[in-house]
């Protein structure tokens, strides 16, 4: 495969290279999420595929990538980033509310960012799978940043007094894999159930592995349901 090209600099049309590159890079990445996500698939694609479907050439593919897994590497962190941004901002929004609140709104922003789009659920969860070691350690690399995320919480809500005061690494982890089994079979049909009912099945495990299993229900230790 050949080294990646220098690209040009100077400004052209009103643009610095650096901004011609980071669009060419975009137009690239879109392309990707539409023929990784949607079809052919990541392993049908080819470099000369994915440059005419972004209207580039594959001498500028090899100016911002050294092959496709690069590509796929990078829209891989693009979609979780995504995800994790949409999460973070919901936490924001509901730092002062209860635990049951805050973990619903947290989990929804989640769920409708990764599921809003099908091929983003392609890309998280199937297409990332089995390509090389490389990718199954990224992979397992931002599950593990889930992991943290979910820790982080859960240690903020046992100072509160609404979790258990444990290290929830390995329920989190536990967790996580549910997430991504469930998700992804309610996105390939393979679930009898709405998207509300998914994500209301999946908070209640999420307050179960954060609360002691012996603790008493307060009148707001429910789940609340979008109107």
């Amino acid at each position: 495969m050949p080294d990646r090209l220098r690209a040009p600099s100077g400004r052209y049309a009103g643009k610095s290279a650096e901004e011609r590159r980071a669009e060419r890079r975009r137009r690239f990445l879109d392309a990707a999420l539409e023929l990784f996500g949607a079809g052919p698939g990541y392993r049908s694609t080819t470099v000369a595929a994915l440059s005419e479907a972004a209207g580039l050439s594959t001498r500028q593919f090899y100016e911002e990538f050294r092959n496709l897994e690069d590509v796929l590497a990078a829209l891989h962190l693009q979609v979780n980033d995504r995800a994790e941004a949409a999460v973070l901002t919901a936490a924001a929004r509901t730092a002062h509310t209860p635990l049951p609140e805050r973990a619903d709104a947290v989990f929804r922003a989640y769920a409708a960012d990764v599921t809003g789009d099908p091929r983003r659920i392609r890309i998280a969860f199937v297409e990332i799978i089995g390509v090389s070691p490389r990718m199954e350690e990224q992979r397992l690399a931002r599950r593990a940043q889930w992991v943290e995320l979910i820790c982080a919480e859960a240690r903020a809500a046992a100072a509160r007094g609404e979790a258990e005061p444990r290290d929830h690494r390995l329920a989190a982890t536990g967790f996580i894999g549910s997430v991504n089994g469930l998700l992804h079979d309610w996105s390939a049909d393979r679930v009898e159930a709405t998207l509300d009912e998914v994500v209301e099945e999946l908070v209640r495990q999420l307050l179960g592995i954060l609360r002691p299993p012996d603790r008493v229900p307060r009148r707001d230790d429910r789940v609340f349901r979008r109107s």
